[in-house]
């Protein structure tokens, strides 16, 4: 049993969907069609008034899209992180030329909203303001879910685009996405499809910063997928389009304050065993994320992991970075949001632990 934070298992209807014979996304009419449809219902997930795009590319290529797609050699991007995507951003930033300022806080830590404004505010007095923020919803190495509005207050106060990572959220808990400028999504996590694809819903502002920028690249661009009305950028992935499709069908059907309700459950009931067992979650304080669980095991993760999968069929994930040894990841996400499977792997855990 697959319990990790993407990527997640797959249900049969999606596998089902994915094993079909494809259409020929660079000739028929109707691979164009599901594409089409696909982005509206999508649509419905974001609940936004934006654009909504796949490009085929796991969801870190939309991270690297975002800043390619907007920051140009000197632009200043304020980078807002309370862990290591938050961090990585930084590094996209400065790939393309730009200079990020980051502003961030212990993993533990909810985001410093005082901090981020006082930034805002001595960039503007310099003369020199930052022309978009970077920052992560769900920080799934260590499990937390940042409230975002009030940073996003702070950028509209000063005018600032907002690019989000919401990876590891978007499809399992709302996002304010009509607030947020880039909304990052990918294939492999709440909606329980293959890697492989990004989703992005992006502003009107967005577009015009774009287009100002004109990006060099084909790959890590998102204006080709604008407008795909006569073709697409490069030959689709037919079938994780068809994967995808059939994953957001099976999310819209249960309905969205249903799928919601449903992760928050198998989040509770995961987070009421852990403290049974004696279990502390790493970030302790920081708001925890309904999609992953992240338990503080120091030194231990990797013997938990091994023995977990030998012993009871049952995978989870161990931390990331300097952490890996540290954090067991219980993933109640997608698929995975079960009731039923939280409590399977819970009672591997208990049993590996005594």
């Amino acid at each position: 049993m697959l319990l990790t934070p993407g990527p997640t298992a797959v249900p049969e209807p999606v596998r089902r969907a994915m094993a079909r014979e494809q259409p020929n996304p660079d000739v028929e009419k109707r691979f164009r069609v599901r594409y089409e449809d696909l982005t509206e219902k999508l649509a419905e997930v974001y609940d936004a008034d934006h654009d909504v795009v796949v490009p085929g590319g796991e969801g870190i290529l939309g991270l690297e899209a975002a800043i390619a797609s907007l920051v140009e050699p000197g632009d200043r991007v304020l980078c807002i992180s309370n862990g290591l995507y938050g961090n990585g951003f930084a590094d996209f930033v400065e790939t393309y030329g730009g200079e990020p300022t980051l502003v961030g806080v212990e993993h533990t830590e909810a985001l410093d909203v005082d901090a981020v404004e006082a930034v805002l505010e001595r960039s503007e007095e310099m003369g020199e303001p930052f022309k978009l923020a970077t920052m992560v919803h769900c920080e799934t190495p260590t499990g937390t879910l940042t409230n975002l509005d009030p940073v996003l207050d702070a950028l509209d106060d000063h005018g600032v685009l907002s690019v989000v990572d919401a990876v590891s959220s978007l499809g399992g808990t709302p996002v304010p996405t009509e607030r947020i400028d880039v909304c990052l999504g990918g294939s492999q996590k709440c909606f329980s499809a293959p890697p492989g694809l990004t989703t992005a819903a992006i502003s009107d502002e967005a577009w015009s910063a774009m287009e100002a920028r004109d990006p060099p690249s084909l790959y890590t661009n998102f204006l080709p997928w604008r407008d795909v009305s006569e073709e697409f950028p490069y030959t689709h992935l037919a079938a994780n389009v068809a994967a995808l499709d059939a994953a957001v069908d099976l999310l819209l059907e249960e309905g969205l304050d249903a799928v919601y309700g449903r992760h928050v459950a198998a989040a509770e009931l995961c987070r009421k065993r852990g403290e049974e067992m004696g279990l502390e979650l790493f970030a302790d304080g920081a708001r925890p994320s309904p999609t992953v669980t992240a338990f503080h095991v120091p030194g231990r993760a990797s013997e938990l992991q091994r023995t977990l999968a030998e012993e009871h069929d049952v995978t989870l994930s161990t931390g990331l970075g300097d952490l890996a040894d540290d954090i067991i990841r219980v993933g109640h996400m997608g698929y995975g949001a079960d009731i039923e499977k939280v409590d399977r792997a819970m009672d591997a855990l208990e049993a590996t632990l005594s």
